[in-house]
């Protein structure tokens, strides 16, 4: 059998579960700030702490929604190895994403991740859809949710990737 049918098989066997929760990620003003600076993002909610405390309901600075969406791919690496065999994984995409509550600067940060399906879309690729919870310590409503496709490259039968 080879390594990505071997893959389908055992990540078959796991649809529907809960494939694990990542480790904490703290976001603080830093982050923001930073992450403000590399997309040119300055807008005041994020990078005025002041300003946002005195004229918002959030008590403060918040990070952007796509600070909080782009941590998710640390969060992968703390729940989903590499399978036996696969050379590669690459972000596929999103179904679907929602941006459900602020994440105030200095929360942390987690991704929870379910296998919602898989399905083998070529010689060399398997196609996961995970459904993430990022969700803010201490609060029931999460930061965000989407359905993320990821694709997983396993060699053909002569060893190479396409």
């Amino acid at each position: 059998m080879s390594s990505l049918a071997a893959a389908l098989a055992a990540e078959r066997e796991k649809i529907g579960t809960e494939i694990g929760v990542s480790n904490w990620i703290t976001v603080d003003q830093q982050m923001i700030d930073r992450f403000a600076d590399v997309t040119h993002d300055d807008q005041w909610i994020h990078v005025d702490p002041e300003r946002a405390a005195a004229e918002t309901p959030f008590g403060g600075a918040i990070a952007h929604g796509f600070l909080t969406l782009s941590l998710a791919s640390r969060f992968v690496y703390d729940v989903l190895p590499a399978q036996p065999g696969q050379v590669m994984g690459i972000n596929y995409g999103f179904n679907r994403l929602r941006f459900l509550a602020p994440v105030r600067a200095g929360s942390r940060l987690r991704g929870r991740f379910t296998l919602k399906d898989v399905r083998q879309r070529s010689s060399t690729e398997l196609l996961r859809e995970h459904h993430l919870t990022v969700e803010i310590e201490g609060q029931v409503t999460p930061a965000l949710v989407a359905e993320w496709l990821g694709l997983s490259i396993f060699p053909d039968s002569r060893g190479a990737t396409n």
